[in-house]
């Protein structure tokens, strides 16, 4: 009520205002009467058409939320609409899948064999160097190992055709061009035997080792022995029939862990400076007992022939030069046997340095091997020790460096000393054989001339030459 009367109040106040500003621009009071009249007659019509838009506004709000109450209910009839819809699919869903499974039977036991066969098969054709002459494999058997739905009787052969190609090919030697990475990382064209699963050669007897990462051949980096090169030039040129092959039956596995092996220079490397200073003195003796071995021949042979022609001693044996030495007078041999005695020894003893030559250094070489390949023995334990210090762990791979430095140094001083040891016991052999001749024959000239001394001055007639020589 107070707030009704305030706001008469108020109109009533700016009425007399309105009045009293018109009041001076008038002039006179009809005027001012009839300035009223307009004013309060703009004032209601402008009321009137504030009045008519509020009420056209609020028609339109009142429009607006019945529409979006007549959304909302048609959306929530619709939601009805699909939550019932939703349950009989299910329902019909879960009829379905039975009816499936019934009329499946025996085919989800296929389904399962299906795809645990192309799972095993699968990597069996990843690893495969087969794969190389016929890409695309790997997708077909890793699709079919992964997929959710029945496979298709395509499928079906064609994963019989591949499963029967891999074990066919498998007994197979097949020529085929395709691209190869060669030494140097670069793709080529090349023409390539492959022998079954196991391995794979091109031209000029190269192994290759076939990468599953980039599914192509590659050229070994470090190729096997002469030998075995041989035989796949061989096979690579062959054109038909039989021939010697090197197959490697881990499907390149022991191939590539032999051409690993370090070879008779790698290994002597292995050994520093110890090892070679081994291989210096065992090739010193090795030239040395040749040298004296062919000379034992020789002045055995020589030996051999003056055994048939003692009467004429020649200087180019020994036997010849001892029995050249011999100039005692027959007269007074018995006199001068002391002395004739001693010069045959002399003359001996004169040839048994040369028949023994290099003897003592071979002994010494036998002895010194493995003196030295203890010395290599115990370096390569010291770097042993060394490396699992520094590293803390006793890791075999760090270990291996000196392990293995240590035992090339033992075999190769082996090695040295039990060879030069036969060589030293052959060569002993001979040279005792020869001085056993030189001893015989002097020791027979002295007695027959002894005994033909005797004969005559006993009148009893010469023994003819020779003759002690040949009963000795």
């Amino acid at each position: 009520m107070f707030g009704r009367f305030g706001l008469v109040m108020l109109i009533g106040l700016s009425t007399l205002i309105g009045v009293s500003t018109s009041a001076h621009a008038a002039g006179s009071l009809e005027e001012l009467l009839e300035e009223t009249r307009n004013a309060r007659a703009r004032q209601a019509q402008a009321n009137a058409g504030r009045e008519q838009e509020f009420v056209t506004r609020r028609d339109q709000q009142a429009g607006l939320l019945a529409e979006a109450q007549r959304e909302r209910d048609a959306a929530a009839a619709h939601s009805q609409d699909l939550s019932h819809q939703f349950d009989a699919n299910e329902i019909k869903l879960t009829e379905l899948g039975e009816l499936r499974n019934s009329r499946l039977g025996s085919l989800g036991e296929l389904f399962g064999v299906v795809r645990q066969a192309s799972a095993d098969a699968s990597g069996v054709v990843f690893d495969s160097m087969i794969s190389a002459q016929y890409p695309g494999r790997e997708e077909f058997f890793a699709q079919l190992s992964k997929t959710t739905s029945l496979p298709s009787i395509s499928e079906l052969e064609q994963l019989w055709f591949e499963m029967q190609r891999e074990m066919t090919e498998t007994g197979r030697v097949a020529r085929f061009r395709t691209n190869i990475v060669t030494e140097d990382g670069s793709p080529k064209p090349a023409s390539v035997v492959r022998i079954g699963a196991f391995t794979a050669l091109t031209d000029g007897g190269r192994y290759l080792t076939y990468l599953p990462g980039v599914r192509t051949l590659s050229v070994l980096s470090r190729q096997p022995s002469s030998t075995l090169r041989e035989l796949a030039r061989g096979v690579v040129q062959a054109t038909g029939g039989y021939v010697e092959a090197a197959v490697d039956p881990s499907r390149g596995i022991l191939l590539s862990l032999f051409v690993q092996r370090p070879n008779v220079m790698e290994r002597i490397e292995k050994g520093e400076a110890v090892g070679y200073v081994i291989i210096l003195v065992g090739t010193i003796g090795a030239l040395c007992a040749l040298y004296q071995f062919i000379y034992l021949v020789r002045a055995r042979a020589a030996v051999s022939r003056q055994l048939k022609h003692t009467d004429r001693p020649s200087n180019d044996n020994p036997l010849g030069r001892v029995l050249a030495t011999f100039k005692g007078d027959s007269a007074t041999i018995e006199e001068d046997a002391e002395v004739v005695e001693l010069r045959i020894s002399e003359a001996v003893l004169r040839e048994v340095p040369v028949l023994e030559r290099f003897q003592a250094f071979l002994r010494l070489a036998v002895a010194a091997g493995p003196l030295l390949g203890l010395i290599g023995t115990v370096v390569g334990m010291i770097v042993t020790f060394q490396s699992i210090t520094e590293s803390g762990s006793s890791d075999p791979k760090l270990m291996a460096n000196g392990i293995g430095q240590a035992m090339i140094a033992t075999v190769l001083g082996l090695g040295i000393a039990v060879p030069l040891l036969f060589v030293n016991a052959g060569l002993s052999s001979l040279s005792r054989s020869i001085v056993q001749v030189l001893d015989e024959q002097s020791a027979g000239l002295l007695a027959e001339s002894l005994e033909r001394a005797r004969a005559r001055e006993l009148g009893g007639g010469d023994f003819p030459r020779g003759e002690g020589s040949r009963r000795v």
